[in-house]
């Protein structure tokens, strides 16, 4: 999830962050932005395992790699962005995690129907918590103006997530 800090018009000269934060490419919004990338692990109830904040020209796998193996599992699920046998595997034979990932359309081992509707469901419950954590929660719009704050901050709204989320299961 990307947390950006400014307009895009202001990213080349903003101070907020130096040397921390920099320039990233959202893909799904098509957009550059000046900020941070929040990978999350989660639970299959919805629950925040672990967490990692990258400067936003980080990628994806370095992030996933470091958020896996702090709270190990054996099974994690990701997007269509992480589908790499090589990489699969170098998980696999490192950590034993197995890392499951949707097929695209064009793939010629594709598995099957029920496989792939089973990875969407669990996939929803992923997107869900996001979509909560920015709409509900304005996750990303965090005005810390330091390092300390930006940290309570995202510890503060992850801590009353996570209590909201477990009351909600245990009903």
């Amino acid at each position: 999830m990307p947390i950006d800090l400014c307009h895009a018009a202001r990213m080349y000269r903003v101070k907020r962050f130096q040397g921390i934060a920099d320039i990233g490419l959202c893909a799904s919004k098509k957009q550059w932005y000046y900020g941070f990338k929040f990978h999350l692990q989660v639970t299959d109830q919805g629950l925040p395992m672990g967490y990692v904040v990258t400067g936003a020209s980080c990628h994806d796998r370095t992030a996933a790699e470091t958020v896996m193996t702090q709270i190990p599992h054996p099974y994690n699920l990701g997007d269509k962005g992480f589908i790499s046998s090589e990489w699969q595997k170098k998980l696999y034979e490192e950590y034993q995690i197995a890392f499951w990932t949707p097929s695209r359309k064009n793939q010629k081992h594709r598995p099957s129907e029920s496989w792939e509707k089973w990875l969407k469901q669990k996939r929803k419950v992923i997107e869900t918590v996001f979509s909560v954590l920015v709409d509900q929660y304005r996750m990303t719009e965090i005005r810390a103006n330091s390092i300390s704050g930006f940290e309570v901050a995202l510890d503060g709204i992850l801590l009353v997530y996570s209590l909201v989320t477990l009351e909600l299961v245990e009903r």
